[in-house]
């Protein structure tokens, strides 16, 4: 950190991304999204994207989802935070470091279109997602598992 508390543009530039995670549960599924850009190209995971500078986690989990899916939820809690850290060297992109916060989200109303950066989508019971094996981005079957658990 530079003198007197402020941060420089370098170190800026190399701290985490905060993100969100729109964990959504509807008839015992979780909505899934096939990513068509890195990090994390082809691979199934939440739909979510980058916390804007004021955003609210809750405005940002509602806004990444519908902006990806079409689908309407209510944010509803926090359920964890993941640190998530990869290397896209195949794709010439560099070093990925985020910080995604996965907000359980309730279904209001859509069954989902792929859009934006999205490939496919669907909705998966957990055995499903168990089948998805490395086609899942890491820490998916886990989160899946958190987010159909009966509220405590």
């Amino acid at each position: 950190m530079s003198h007197g508390g402020e941060v420089t543009k370098r170190e800026r530039e190399h701290r985490p991304v905060p993100a969100v995670l729109a964990v959504v549960v509807h008839d015992h599924k979780v909505l899934l999204v096939q990513r068509s850009n890195p990090p994390d190209a082809g691979c199934w995971g939440f739909p979510g994207g980058h916390i804007e500078w004021g955003e609210r986690l809750f405005d940002a989990a509602e806004r990444e989802l519908h902006e990806e899916t079409g689908v309407d939820a209510r944010a509803e809690e926090v359920l964890t935070a993941l640190d998530m850290q990869a290397e896209e060297v195949a794709e010439g992109i560099g070093y990925h470091h985020f910080v995604l916060v996965a907000v359980r989200c309730a279904w209001k109303g859509g069954s989902g279109t792929a859009a934006d950066d999205v490939h496919a989508l669907g909705w998966f019971t957990l055995e499903q997602v168990a089948g998805l094996g490395n086609r899942a981005s890491d820490g998916v079957f886990a989160l899946a598992k958190l987010a159909l658990s009966p509220h405590t």
